[in-house]
């Protein structure tokens, strides 16, 4: 499905401006973005990718445009759903640069699909700065792909947060040593456990169940069954959205107790705490945002203001910070060219509501790992190189 619009306040005026005669007409940056709307992963992108989008085009259109080398550019999103599909993203972004002649895209969302478009990406020479792709492969990827920009960390640092975390609360004495781990089973599960087995085996914890699930699982009782009756301390799951939720419910279903429970993206997703209310407090999960930042303050107002609801408490952040950067790219190479616009990115600063973002070897260093419920917000509580708004503690309970 393709969708061409402005995004932005008056543009019903700056359409009927594009007359036979040229009179009124604007100059225009055309951008593409292919991402799901439907599949799996439909409800994440829902929260975390095009909500932002929206955002950023009619903020950038409600302020004239983007100053390309002294001339002003409204932009204009030419859409695709991906389906969820690796290979429908593939055939979306060739479409794109071939059919609609888009200058630049947006970046393709999930860890699997941005990593399998990452070639016709480079093919095409587009700046590829992704938002919501976690991979021990970011320097590698880095190296083969120049044109790729990696923003949400590294598989590693995510895993490590997760178990830094847990060390802290065994330190406090508040869990012990044993660990149920279990993941989705593709790039990003893999990813994920992999890192977190060693680092959990190096920090002295036993791990006394593991177990993978394919994408889109919608019964997972049998899984959280089989972990309680192996009496963990903790509960690790490196899980997506749906399954997020279908863990959760099962826990306070089973009533899993644990002194931590972790699970994986669409913990921070505000609607994850809205279904299980008090029974989210005290819950960790990947991510979190260092809410008493002002940038990032402001940032959820404009957002609510935009989408009628807030953003997630993490990659929400990032992915409307990429599209700053690749505004702000744009403006300071001061043409469409895509090779200059690349060198801008790796070459300079970019002011982001994330906090500054530099590029070191085309991989934003600076993350937040856990975050968990408190109070009603997802906060920050393990990060590397970003402020957090709390220390963990345990969680008490499934009221």
């Amino acid at each position: 499905m393709l969708r061409r619009t402005f995004i932005a306040l008056g543009a019903s005026v700056a359409l009927a401006g594009l007359t036979a005669t040229g009179a009124f007409a604007e100059e225009v940056l055309k951008i593409g973005a292919s991402a799901p709307k439907t599949g799996p992963l439909a409800g994440g992108a829902a929260m975390t990718h095009w909500p932002n989008v929206k955002l950023w085009v009619d903020e950038v259109n409600g302020a004239g445009g983007l100053d390309i080398g002294g001339t002003k550019h409204k932009i204009e999103i030419v859409e695709y759903d991906d389906q969820t599909s690796a290979e429908t993203a593939i055939q979306n972004i060739q479409r794109m640069a071939t059919v609609d002649n888009v200058d630049f895209i947006i970046t393709p969302y999930s860890t699997g699909i941005n990593v399998a478009a990452a070639p016709i990406i480079a093919q095409y020479g587009f700046p590829h700065i992704t938002t919501s792709a976690a991979t021990d492969g970011i320097e590698d990827f880095a190296k083969r792909w120049p044109n790729s920009f990696w923003m949400l960390g590294s598989a590693t640092q995510l895993a490590k947060g997760a178990v830094e975390t847990l060390v802290k609360l065994r330190d406090k004495g508040e869990i012990g040593n044993k660990v149920a781990l279990v993941h989705v089973a593709d790039a990003f599960g893999l990813e994920l456990v992999g890192a977190a087995k060693p680092a959990l085996e190096e920090a002295k914890f036993e791990i006394v169940y593991e177990a993978s699930f394919p994408l889109g699982t919608q019964d997972l009782a049998p899984v959280v069954s089989a972990a309680k009756a192996a009496t963990p301390d903790a509960f690790v799951a490196f899980s997506y959205p749906g399954e997020t939720f279908a863990l959760t419910e099962q826990a306070k279903i089973q009533n899993l107790e644990v002194g931590a429970f972790y699970t994986g993206v669409g913990t921070a997703f505000p609607p994850f705490a809205g279904r299980f209310g008090k029974s989210a407090e005290g819950i960790l999960g990947i991510g979190g945002i260092d809410i008493e930042n002002p940038k990032i303050a402001d940032y959820i107002k404009r957002h609510t203001e935009s989408a009628g609801s807030g953003p997630d408490f993490w990659a929400s952040a990032t992915t409307y910070a990429g599209l700053q950067i690749l505004g702000q790219a744009i403006e300071k190479a001061g043409t469409k060219d895509r090779a200059a616009v690349i060198e801008a990115i790796k070459s300079n600063s970019f002011d982001t509501v994330i906090g500054e973002v530099k590029f070191v070897n085309n991989v934003n260093p600076n993350v937040w790992t856990v975050g968990q419920w408190r109070d009603g917000n997802f906060v920050a509580v393990a990060a590397d190189g970003m402020s957090v708004s709390a220390e963990p503690v345990k969680k008490q309970g499934w009221e």
